[in-house]
């Protein structure tokens, strides 16, 4: 995620920031121009203030809404507003117009929880926007759209919601967005590494399996080359793994022990620590980090990851990164911030991922601030 600045005062700002904390401006993302916008209202609707320390203005993005979930405090996202229309009522924008359920918000826990999700949601599609990757909405007509149901236990009944994805609808238990009880199953299931945005990338990589490459015979047989054959009774295997644990050895091949459970959830898990590695890389290049721990363990990060036509470059640049980030982590009393390693098996994964994905952004036009 790169890093905004306030147009009003200079002000370093992040991803979900509402407000400029140094000169207390309202602020709004708005993904058609990827800006984060300081804004004032205008009557019915919201207007850019001037860029104080630019010698030229950008573009006026024109009359803007906040899109409805911002009256919950659950999402910072705006949309244009089409003129002569100031006095309808606010739409949903890019990222929350996927949205197919929400929970129960009477429940002010469940708010709390919900907005957790929501900011997680937001960054992941940050990262489809970026990639060009096609968004199917719910009401587009397409076979398998793309949406999400956040769904929290229902106190009548002894089967707990389960995160994952099944025909286009990726779902994310509310518990997940508890950080204790979230830590207390990651514990429980031997797992190093688990986060709501954790879930999201995972999840959608099987949504992305499906679209990208479930239909493609020629991506089908490359898939099936290097992560199995996902013909393999997933039950099964699923029952196999939670007996039995990853196979001795697995992290020569695997990016982590839940990916050896079976070849779809290899794909899942490679999918994504591929958003993982191009979202931070974007992160380090904005603070123009550089790494310097010698051997091959040097790096200056100043790619746009997003960009990269060559998955090499990406992971070259990764890799000392993580030791930086977990030398740090280390540092101030953490678990490693990066928990996993990436031998030569990984690796190739990885590029297969980055190469279906940039495939199919190169095969689109570069329309992806907008719906599809």
């Amino acid at each position: 995620m790169k890093l905004f600045r306030c147009q009003c005062c200079g002000q370093t700002l992040y991803f979900e920031n509402t407000v400029c904390l140094n000169c207390g401006s309202t602020l709004g993302y708005l993904p058609e121009a990827d800006r984060m916008l300081a804004v004032a209202p205008d009557g019915p609707v919201w207007r850019a203030l001037p860029d104080a320390g630019a010698q030229t203005q950008d573009a006026d993005p024109g009359p803007l809404r906040f899109c409805r979930n911002w009256e919950r405090s659950a999402c910072n996202w705006m949309l244009p507003c089409p003129e002569g229309d100031a006095a309808g009522e606010a739409g949903y924008c890019l990222a929350c117009q996927h949205n197919r359920t929400v929970p129960d918000l009477s429940t002010p826990e469940h708010v709390a929880l919900w907005i957790k999700i929501e900011a997680a949601k937001r960054r992941l599609v940050y990262s489809l926007l970026r990639l060009n990757l096609p968004r199917p909405l719910p009401e587009s007509g397409h076979p398998q759209p793309l949406s999400f149901a956040f769904l929290a236990d229902d106190p009548g009944s002894a089967e707990p919601v389960m995160t994952g994805h099944a025909d286009g609808v990726i779902t994310i238990a509310l518990i997940e967005a508890d950080d204790a009880a979230r830590e207390e199953r990651r514990s429980q299931m031997g797992e190093a590494y688990r986060t709501l945005l954790g879930h999201f990338r995972h999840e959608v990589g099987h949504y992305y399996w499906d679209i990208l490459v479930r239909d493609d015979p020629a991506a089908l047989e490359a898939c099936r080359a290097l992560f199995g054959d996902e013909r393999a009774d997933y039950a099964a295997a699923l029952q196999r793994h939670y007996e039995t644990g990853a196979p001795d050895g697995w992290e020569n091949r695997f990016v982590s022990a839940y990916a050896t459970m079976h070849p779809w959830e290899d794909w899942a898990e490679t999918w994504a620590h591929y958003l993982h590695m191009v979202d931070t890389l974007e992160t380090a290049a904005a603070l123009g980090l550089r790494v310097d721990a010698g051997a091959d363990l040097t790096a200056q990060v100043h790619i746009d990851p997003y960009q990269s036509r060559d998955a090499a470059t990406l992971i070259d640049t990764w890799v000392p990164l993580t030791l930086a980030l977990n030398s740090l982590n280390r540092s101030m009393g953490q678990q490693d911030l990066y928990p996993f390693s990436l031998p030569p098996d990984v690796q190739a994964k990885l590029r297969f991922v980055h190469d279906i994905v940039h495939q199919t952004s190169r095969g689109r036009e570069p329309s992806a601030r907008q719906p599809v």
